[in-house]
């Protein structure tokens, strides 16, 4: 299981493909070396987050690029 990054300090990004209409926004940090946090700026202080690594979110997004 991956261990959870200190989030205390992250500045977060919202993705440029989030709607500014409340709708599906994800916000990302590369702020922790090594991890690529994700969650959901509709719930940030309270919802979840999940720490991909690195390369597991380079993964991700590449495979998603390729659909």
């Amino acid at each position: 299981m991956t261990p959870t990054p200190d989030l205390s300090a992250a500045r977060w990004t919202k993705s440029s493909h989030s709607g500014n209409n409340g709708g599906n926004c994800v916000e990302l940090t590369l702020a922790v070396s090594g991890f690529a946090p994700v969650r959901d700026s509709k719930i940030a202080e309270t919802g979840p987050v999940i720490p991909f690594t690195r390369p597991a979110w380079t993964a991700f997004v590449s495979a998603l690029t390729r659909s």
